[in-house]
């Protein structure tokens, strides 16, 4: 091993952590270390860390992210001291572990590295676990009050399953890392049974003929409480039919738990952005009120109602405090509070481009419904994927009138752009290629017009690169 004499700057401890550990999002397979024993063995050379702070631990194959996201910015907004650890990164390694929306900084990197480089070297932790360390490590020392805490792939043997927390989360099953998870969505339901804990509640945020029985018989193993989110909050109708509200106000308090009138969006937002509205009924009270978020893309209709029933839990057996006014202001301030990117982002109009990090069949199937109900003259779709993801699942479900660019982003993992257009061509996809993500963007707006949209997308490292 290379040995410093000095203290690594932050781009040279970037370097050690993607390039002397196994790398997931670079290799695949090989960087998948499932079980405890690294991750335990750090977190005793830290005096275990994630015993010293509560938190939120959040599963599934589609909307973790976002939950986390949204439920982070609520705990912020109630008066909580909250951390956020969350993966993949888009732009920024330090995306990944936040307190209170703001990133660790670059020293603190440094010097988790520096100061237990002969522990990393002897252990050889993957980069997950490494980083985990850090996040669990950081949040301990900032004192933090909670922290949400997502896991990176599956539950059962995830880095992340060390901790104990007051609710555990699992957002729904789709097919995704089967080869690491399980061949039928049973199998993938099991490993994300697996957060769940002796006596500690557990919220599902889809009712799914598949993973339900898994769930429940985990759940009544092990004792805990069990909430299905779409059972506990319904969505009345999106208001205005989905449409994107520019709105500006100030926060208002919203504590009395009346019916909210629909304009209620533009009390909610200290600065100008687009709001989303949903009017939603609690199923157990029957009351009805609208929430407004700031992460975009119908798909968000589900992720809502499992941060809700999530806060639920916190405010009830969690022994927290959250009023009315904070869930309305933290839901409106979900991506802006938090530094959320690549969920529906709309990053241009004329023509109407947006980006979205969605990958898997459930991510993308939402996605093209989504699409399908935008206003343009002609799409165009730059895409990419993953070399070990299963196209067979995916590509049926795009859109085949719009013209694609076909790309690559630039990992390991990435899948050849020239394959890619050859196998899409089989589902009726047609188009061209480009060799990277830059090009293939700036091809897209060489074609459109105004009028036209610009979706881009298939890979959560498409997104990174294009942003």
């Amino acid at each position: 091993q290379t040995r410093f004499t000095r203290t690594m700057t932050y781009a040279e401890t970037l370097h050690f952590l993607y390039h002397s550990l196994p790398v997931f999002q670079h290799i695949g397979g090989n960087a998948y270390k499932p079980g405890f024993g690294n991750i335990t063995e750090l977190e005793k050379e830290l005096g275990e860390p994630h015993r010293r702070f509560r938190s939120v631990h959040v599963a599934g194959t589609n909307g973790k992210g976002s939950v986390s996201h949204m439920t982070a910015a609520v705990l912020q907004a109630a008066g909580y001291r909250t951390g956020l650890f969350t993966s993949p990164h888009l732009k920024d390694f330090r995306e990944r572990i936040r307190v209170n929306g703001e990133m660790i900084s670059e020293e603190a990197v440094v010097a988790f590295v520096s100061s237990h480089r002969e522990a990393i070297d002897r252990i050889r932790p993957s980069f997950f676990e490494i980083t985990t360390a850090i996040a669990f490590d950081h949040f301990a020392r900032e004192r933090v009050d909670i922290a949400v805490i997502e896991v990176g792939m599956g539950g059962r043997l995830d880095s992340t399953n060390v901790i104990r927390p007051l609710v555990s989360v699992i957002t729904n099953i789709s097919w995704d890392h089967a080869q690491f998870l399980g061949d039928t969505l049973e199998k993938i339901a099991g490993e994300k049974a697996g957060i769940i804990k002796e006596m500690t509640p557990v919220v599902i945020g889809e009712s799914q003929i598949e993973s339900q029985l898994a769930f429940i018989a985990r759940a009544k193993e092990c004792s805990a409480p069990i909430l299905f989110a779409d059972q506990t909050y319904h969505i009345v109708n999106q208001a205005d039919n989905g449409e994107m509200m520019p709105i500006t106000g100030s926060p208002k308090t919203l504590a009395t738990g009346k019916t909210l009138p629909q304009d209620s969006c533009g009390q909610v937002a200290a600065t100008p952005r687009a709001l989303q509205p949903f009017t939603i009924e609690n199923l157990l009270d029957g009351e009805t009120f609208t929430l407004c978020t700031d992460l975009l893309g119908d798909y968000q209709r589900k992720n809502i109602l499992t941060a809700l029933t999530v806060l639920d839990v916190l405010n009830g057996s969690g022994g927290l405090q959250i009023p009315r006014e904070a869930v309305q202001k933290g839901m409106a301030s979900a991506a802006a509070s938090t530094g959320l990117l690549g969920r529906w982002q709309i990053v241009g109009h004329a023509p109407l481009t947006v980006c979205d990090t969605g990958h898997n069949e459930g991510g993308l199937r939402e996605i093209a419904a989504q699409i399908a109900r935008q206003q343009f003259h002609k799409l165009y779709m730059v895409l990419g994927f993953v070399a070990d993801k299963d196209l067979s699942k995916v590509l049926p479900l795009l859109p085949k009138e719009a013209h694609y660019i076909f790309t690559r982003a630039g990992i390991e993992r990435a899948l050849d752009e020239n394959i890619l257009a050859r196998r899409a061509a089989e589902y009726g996809l047609q188009g061209e290629t480009a060799p990277t993500v830059t090009a293939a963007v700036a091809r897209a707006r060489e074609l459109a017009r105004a009028e036209d949209m610009i979706y881009i997308g298939g890979s959560t490292f498409v997104v990174a690169e294009f942003l």
